[in-house]
Order: C-alpha cells, then sequence, then structure tokens
C-alpha cells in the first residue's frame, strides 16, 4: 500500500479556497434560519464537492480549463507502470470521473477496459474475459461495480483514484488482483489531494471512523455532530 500524493496548482487550490468559503458563508446563514438536519445536509452537499473537485476541477466547474492534478499524476503513474510492462486496476467510485480518465486514454493511444454500474452483465463479463486475454493494460472500474464477483489477475497494480467511505469495501476492490492465480506481489496506489479535505478525511479513518464515513457515504446520521462536519470546512488548503 503506497500513498500517492497529489499538490494543487495555485489556479486550482484558489478554486478549491473559493468553493470552502462559499461552503462557510452559506452555512452561517443557513445556521440561523435552518434545522440541525438541513445544515448538515447542506455541509454533507459542500463536502462532497470539495472531493469531486480534488479529484478533478472540470467536476464542479464544467468550463474548466486549467490544470488537472491528479489527473496528470495518475496518467503518468499509469504510462510509467506500463512501460515497465504492468498493468492496472484503476478505481473511483464518481462515474464522471472515470469518464475524464477514459477520454485521456483514447487521446495518447492507450488500450483499456471499462467498466461501471451501468454496464449490462453481458458486457461485464467479455470486458472482463477480454483484460484477462491482453486486450488492454488498464480496467477502469468504478468502486461499487467493482467490489466483488471480479477475477482479474492480470493486473499487478491497483489505483484508487479516490477515498472510499469504507476501507473494507475498497479492499475488496482491490482483491480483484489478488484472487486465485495471481502469480505477482500486488501493489496498491491511493491517490491523497495533500492539504484538502481528502488528506482530513484519510486522518479521520485513523481516529474518528464514523465522521469520516458519514463524510464520505453522504450519511446523515444523527449521530454525526453538525459541528466536526463544519469543522473539516474551516481548514483551508
Amino acid at each position: 500500500d503506497i500513498n500517492l500524493n497529489v499538490s494543487l496548482t495555485s489556479q486550482e487550490t484558489v478554486l478549491y479556497e473559493t468553493l470552502r468559503q462559499e461552503a462557510l458563508a452559506v452555512l452561517n446563514t443557513a445556521s440561523e434560519t435552518n434545522t440541525e438536519s438541513q445544515v448538515k445536509f447542506k455541509v454533507l452537499t459542500y463536502l462532497t464537492k470539495l472531493r469531486r473537485l480534488c479529484c478533478n476541477p472540470k467536476l464542479v466547474a464544467p468550463d474548466w480549463t486549467g490544470p488537472e492534478s491528479k489527473l496528470e499524476l495518475c496518467i503518468n503513474t499509469l504510462q510509467e507502470l506500463l512501460e515497465n510492462g504492468h498493468k492496472a486496476l484503476v478505481f473511483s467510485q464518481f462515474v464522471d470521473h472515470l469518464k475524464i480518465v477514459e477520454e485521456r486514454l483514447i487521446s495518447i493511444g492507450i488500450e483499456y477496459q471499462y467498466l461501471d454500474g451501468s454496464t449490462p452483465q453481458k458486457k461485464r463479463t467479455e470486458r472482463v474475459d477480454a483484460f484477462q486475454s491482453g486486450k488492454g493494460v488498464v480496467f477502469l472500474i468504478s468502486l461499487t461495480a467493482g467490489g466483488t464477483g471480479l477475477n482479474l489477475t492480470a493486473a499487478d497494480y491497483v489505483v484508487h483514484l479516490d477515498l472510499w467511505w469504507n476501507p473494507a469495501v475498497e479492499d475488496q476492490a482491490s482483491d480483484r488482483a489478488h484472487r486465485l492465480g495471481q502469480q505477482r506481489p500486488v501493489t496498491i496506489y491511493r491517490m491523497v489531494t495533500t492539504g484538502t479535505i481528502e488528506e482530513q478525511i484519510q486522518e479521520l479513518h485513523a481516529t474518528k471512523r464514523d465522521l469520516a464515513e458519514s463524510v464520505l457515504a453522504g450519511s446523515e446520521s444523527s449521530t454525526i455532530n453538525t459541528d466536526e462536519l463544519i469543522s473539516l470546512l474551516q481548514h483551508g488548503s
């Protein structure tokens, strides 16, 4: 297991800070006129937006033409792995994030397979078989679609593009490359954007698992303190 740290550019940092400050301003007003559950919902919505921004600014600003730091690190990492004869499974919980990676793979001519929750069972089986037989060096998979039932031992690297709310589910996805028949060590990369909500959530997993999982799953569980959620927004990048 290896963490790959992603550093936002100055342009991305400005966008991140703008959204974070907007969230604090909205919540400051909302707390005066809304119930706690309504405030909690707004907090979770903004936390999700910040997480998606960490993945790619286009996920919150579709017209974005600036840098895409996580995408660049992802592609550079994959190219390095492929040059050394490796194959990789690439997971994200955001399907539109996977689509952005897919577009880049097409543009640079890297052969791949793709699977998300909308993929019909027949196509799912065909794409798994194709990857296992050598058609594609990268397999893009949404985390919920790839958690169980897949045997992808052709890959010896797993790349998680974003944090998942339940580490056990993430491990299930990683295990697709660990299945019976795997002859090589499997390396797992997790991409974490430094100085952002991603880094905070990763730290919370070690100390406040319930809080971390409520943020990542978008849960409005009454056991989670709204002030704790808001405190995550009060840390700048």
